[in-house]
C-alpha cells in the first residue's frame, strides 16, 4: 500500500463529530474494498427527478471514493455498476448509462493520471455499445502502465455468467489435453476469473441498505467482510467510507478458523 500522508491528513480535515482519521489503525486499512453502488434512483425519486440525474449524481461519489482509496492507500478499489441483469431497465436508462459511462471515464481520465491509478474491468465489455467499448480500450492502454492503485469496474458482469465462463475454459482445455481433470483446482478456475491476479476483496460495502448480493463477485467474496449502509450512493461521502474501515477493524477475520487466544 502506497499512501501521501500529508495528502491524508489533509483530505480528513473538519471531521464530524462521529468520525475521524484518528478512528482508524492506517498499518490496517484493507488491500482490496468492494462496493455495490446502490440507490441512484432512490435518491433521484425521494427529490422529485428523473432516476437519470441519480446517476448523474452518483458520478461525484464514485470520483470520492477513487481518491478516498488512493488516499487510505487500497492496493485495489472494484465496484459494481452494471449487472447482465440491467438490461432489464427501460432501454432510455441503458442508454443513459451507457452514455455516461464513456463520458466520465474521459473525464475522469486525467485523475487516473495524476494518482498513477490502472483501470481494469470487470465483465464482458465486448457486448458494450461501440462506442463505450472504444472509451473502455482507450482507459485501459492508457492506465496500462500506471502502477499505483487499480480501480476495477463491474460493467456488463454477472458472478454466475463468469464462473460458468471460467468453468467452460478450464473444461477446453481439459478436454484438448492442455490440463487433466486433476488440474482443476479452485486456484486453476479462479485463474479464468475476471479478478484473475487480483486479491479478493476484504471489505464488501453497499448502500442503500440492500442485504443481497446481487450476482456479484460470488466466488470471491467467500470471506470478505460486508458493511451495508443506508445511505444511498450519491450521498456516500469520504466519513462515510472511514466508517466502513473502521467497522470492518473491529471484525475478527477468522477464514473459518477459530479466534486466536
Amino acid at each position: 500500500m502506497r499512501r501521501d500522508e500529508e495528502k491524508l491528513r489533509e483530505y480528513y480535515a473538519d471531521a464530524p463529530d462521529d468520525i475521524s482519521l484518528d478512528a482508524v489503525d492506517l498499518d490496517r486499512v484493507p488491500s482490496h474494498v468492494s462496493i455495490i453502488m446502490d440507490g441512484n434512483g432512490r435518491w433521484a425519486t425521494a427529490r422529485g427527478l428523473d432516476r437519470s440525474r441519480g446517476h448523474v449524481a452518483g458520478v461525484d461519489a464514485l470520483r470520492e471514493a477513487v481518491t478516498t482509496s488512493v488516499r487510505l492507500g487500497l492496493d485495489v478499489l472494484s465496484v459494481y455498476a452494471f449487472s447482465t441483469e440491467n438490461w432489464r431497465r427501460p432501454r432510455r436508462e441503458v442508454e443513459l448509462l451507457m452514455h455516461l459511462f464513456a463520458t466520465t471515464l474521459v473525464n475522469e481520465l486525467p485523475l487516473f493520471h495524476q494518482e498513477n491509478v490502472r483501470l481494469r474491468f470487470l465483465g464482458d465489455i465486448d457486448a458494450l455499445p461501440a462506442r463505450t467499448r472504444k472509451v473502455f480500450q482507450q482507459g485501459l492502454a492508457e492506465t496500462a502502465d500506471h502502477t499505483g492503485m487499480t480501480f476495477a469496474l463491474a460493467v456488463n458482469y454477472g458472478a454466475r455468467a463468469e464462473i460458468a465462463r471460467a468453468a467452460r475454459t478450464l473444461a477446453e482445455r481439459v478436454a484438448s489435453g492442455q490440463m487433466a481433470p486433476a488440474d482443476v483446482t479452485e486456484d486453476a478456475l479462479a485463474g479464468c476469473l475476471y479478478t484473475a491476479g487480483l486479491p479478493d476483496p476484504d471489505l464488501l460495502i453497499r448502500t442503500s441498505g440492500e442485504l443481497r448480493l446481487s450476482n456479484y463477485l460470488l466466488w470471491q467474496l467467500a470471506y470478505t467482510e460486508f458493511y451495508v449502509t443506508d445511505t444511498l450512493w450519491p450521498d456516500f461521502s469520504r466519513w462515510d467510507f472511514l466508517r466502513a474501515v473502521a467497522a470492518f477493524q473491529h471484525r475478527s477475520r477468522r477464514f473459518g478458523g477459530v479466534a486466536s487466544s
